[in-house]
């Protein structure tokens, strides 16, 4: 049986696929545990323009809530950093996925992986020095450490005579450590086996297995998606042999085969939508849609695969902060808002953390079909409620805002 749906339908079951339709839920601890089932992935981010990413992932989901939970999360050991599509938290009871590519990354071959098995080897001071400190008096901080590297790390980018974190990262690499928490931006660091709680798995997991359960994972939450579009999601790129995989979770009816039509026309690839969502799809066909106007983070995992975004929701995004402000189209931190299953504008600004005040530099919508009362209505009370999380004592407007959205923010929330 192949699943068939129109444009509008694949739109919003990728956006209910991601909790961002219908009730919320609550903003409590036990609703983020269940976020994170959901999307398997939260990326880190370090920039604050307005807030960090993975508390506007968070933020966009459950509306204003304590960012002390997350610390809570990590606390509990329920969550650690590792790499998904990008540095991320994730489940620890997804470790035995994680797990099995640091042993295959701890014995990769080439030039890469021979020159940080030499570099590791000549320093092997440092590298138990780091390993001895952490089992004494772990969990412990980058700075903590003594760089006594022999041979320095160079490189031609950022981590040039970073020893300490290079000889950190390449032993994360390895799953002998982990990232279990932070202050800022600052990294604590602990032994991996002293870390990890006892009902973790801690046994070797099968190569198919792994792949067909992340690959399940990733389409559950892309709601539906092309073969490559899976790949680009969750664990990025951890996909060997993917075709077979997924031909065997559609053997069983963990994933059924699907068709995006418009009119007549079938879109081109193949697709595949996961039998856990069609219950949802179900209820988008009967009208029992319930959209939510909200802003994203860049990093937003609705919109981290930047082709798909632009294919499946035709929203060009591109993040410009490493772009000179000469050059940017829209600004250097700019927010989607999604409304319903459509982008219908992005919003560049700031937060004065010194003074409390927001700084609305300019909101561009996507088409002047959008630039409606109603539409401007619910932005409004979306930016309240951002405001209300980040801290935001006023707002500053700036010139670049259609009239109609304009007028609703200054009724709703002043100037």
């Amino acid at each position: 049986m192949t699943v068939t749906l129109s444009p509008t339908q694949a739109q919003c079951l990728a956006v209910a696929a991601q909790r961002l339709s219908g009730p919320r839920l609550p903003a409590t601890l036990e609703g983020i545990v269940e976020i994170f089932r959901i999307l398997n992935c939260v990326q880190i981010d370090p920039i604050r323009a307005v807030e960090r990413t993975q508390l506007l992932v968070l933020w966009s989901r459950l509306g204003p809530f304590d960012p002390t939970l997350l610390d809570r999360l990590q606390e509990d050991r329920l969550i650690f950093e590792s790499w998904a599509h990008c540095a991320s938290f994730v489940r620890t009871e997804d470790f035995p996925l994680f797990a099995h590519w640091k042993r295959r990354e701890s014995t990769s071959g080439g030039a890469w992986g021979q020159r940080v098995r030499d570099w590791v080897a000549a320093n092997d001071d440092l590298r138990q020095h780091i390993l001895d400190r952490l089992a004494e008096e772990g969990p412990l901080t980058t700075g903590d450490f003594e760089d006594l590297a022999a041979v320095a790390w160079e490189s031609t980018g950022w981590s040039s005579g970073r020893s300490v974190t290079r000889m950190l990262d390449f032993l994360h690499d390895r799953g002998q450590v982990m990232a279990i928490g932070r202050n800022g931006n600052a990294k604590f660091w602990h032994l991996t086996e002293k870390w990890l709680p006892d009902w973790v798995d801690h046994e070797p997991w099968t190569e198919e297995d792994v792949v067909r359960l992340s690959a399940g994972r990733s389409l559950r939450a892309l709601g539906i998606a092309t073969p490559k579009q899976i790949k680009n999601h969750f664990i990025r790129n951890q996909y060997p042999d993917l075709p077979q995989r997924l031909a065997e979770l559609a053997a069983v009816g963990t994933i059924l085969p699907a068709q995006i039509v418009d009119r007549e026309t079938v879109w081109p690839g193949e697709w595949f939508i996961h039998g856990e969502s069609l219950p949802v799809l179900d209820a988008i066909r009967r009208g029992d849609w319930q959209p939510r106007t909200v802003f994203l983070s860049p990093f937003d995992n609705l919109i981290c695969d930047r082709q798909r975004t632009e294919s499946l929701f035709n929203f060009n995004y591109r993040i410009e902060i490493y772009v000179p402000k000469e050059k940017r189209q829209y600004g250097y931190y700019v927010l989607p808002i999604l409304h319903g299953e459509r982008f219908i504008g992005r919003m560049d600004s700031q937060l004065n953390r010194k003074t409390g005040i927001y700084q609305i530099y300019a909101i561009y919508p996507e088409s002047e079909d959008y630039v409606t009362t109603e539409a401007g209505a619910a932005i409004a009370h979306s930016l309240r409620e951002l405001m209300i999380f980040i801290g935001a004592k006023s707002l500053a407007l700036g010139e670049q805002i259609p009239a109609p959205w304009r007028a609703a923010i200054l009724d709703e929330i002043g100037d």
